[in-house]
């Protein structure tokens, strides 16, 4: 089994230097998670933090997914595809990367459909996470956010399980399911939790 493990800013490099010649050989598994933050010295809402944002965040996954897809065709592969709760439901003072992680779910939503019609034997699992306790995120986040950091290690184990079952969605923890049911069905119970996740003073001061 051959597994493809592409994270943080290595894998926007990789996408780049990859070149499209390039055969994996085999591939069985393409698990994408990249995660880039604001750029030094940019306000959230600034075009250039959301170009950035979704080169990282968004067209670095396309790139890959479309090199790795017909290796992955080969093998009845699947792509694992991690993003955030911020993909699915909006929230304050995170415009550019949400806006990011949106792209992601229209654009393997409908290339899950794609491969479907073409009787494409590839597996798609979406794994939508929420604020893990990673020491740099719990920095970035100081003051501004209510919400409990879920353990990292469980969600590593929770998006290998979505992995190894050809799940079609992974929600780690289980609550962020909710939420996004919450946001077609009752928008403004939902739009009021949000907001008590938040410290809107100092975040609006960040």
């Amino acid at each position: 089994m051959k597994v493809l493990l592409l994270t943080g800013l290595g894998a926007l490099f990789f996408s780049y230097y990859w070149d499209d010649n390039f055969d994996p050989g085999g591939l069985d598994y393409l698990v994408l998670n990249h995660l880039g933050a604001n750029p030094a010295g940019t306000r959230s809402g600034s075009v250039q933090a959301t170009r950035w944002l979704m080169q990282v965040n968004f067209l670095s996954y396309v790139q890959l997914t479309s090199l790795a897809l017909p290796s992955l065709t080969d093998s009845k592969g699947s792509l694992v595809v991690v993003s955030s709760l911020l993909g699915h439901v909006p929230t304050s003072f995170s415009s550019p990367y949400s806006a990011a992680k949106f792209a992601l779910d229209g654009f393997f939503g409908s290339l899950r459909r794609e491969l479907d019609v073409q009787d494409v034997n590839v597996a798609i699992t979406m794994c939508v996470l929420g604020l893990r306790d990673r020491a740099s995120t719990a920095e970035g986040v100081r003051g501004i956010t209510r919400a409990k950091a879920a353990p990292g290690p469980k969600a590593a184990l929770a998006v290998i399980r979505g992995g190894a079952t050809r799940a079609p969605g992974v929600f780690y923890p289980w609550r962020l399911h909710l939420l996004c049911l919450l946001r077609g069905w009752l928008p403004h119970p939902r739009a009021w939790f949000v907001r008590q996740e938040f410290n809107v003073t100092a975040a609006a001061a960040a």
